[in-house]
């Protein structure tokens, strides 16, 4: 059996017979010289949906449950990584995270109340 080794910038050719090895060909790596990538033009700028910004980015339930408890109120500033929410799911307790910092303009749900998967639960403005 023949085999290419590439060891230390060298590729050596070797041939394995009944557990003998012979090298048979050594020489310097060629690395290949790729294509220069096609210009691409940028992506136009995309104007936030101010309906969507005014009163924050919407934080969703991953999954359905049960709310057991809400940790913030409106008006709150909240940091990225900060639980907000606990949602009681399949018997496991799970805590809902900030996306990231900002203001908790609403509230859209309370304690006892059932979520399904994509039910907004809250908004913060980041």
């Amino acid at each position: 059996m023949k085999y290419k080794i590439s060891l230390n910038g060298k590729v050596y050719e070797i041939e394995v017979e009944r557990g003998e090895v012979v090298v048979t060909d050594e020489y310097e790596e060629v690395s290949p010289v790729a294509a220069p990538a096609p210009a691409v033009a940028p992506a136009p700028a995309v104007a936030p949906d101010p309906a969507k910004t005014a009163d924050g980015k919407p934080v969703t339930a991953p999954f359905p449950g049960t709310i057991l408890d809400v940790l913030v109120k409106e008006g709150e500033w909240v940091s990225g990584g900060q639980p907000l929410l606990i949602i009681e799911a399949m018997k496991m307790e799970n805590e809902i995270v900030s996306p990231g910092s900002g203001t908790v303009t609403q509230i859209k749900t309370a304690a006892g109340a059932s979520v399904s998967t994509g039910d907004e639960l809250l908004k913060i403005r980041l």
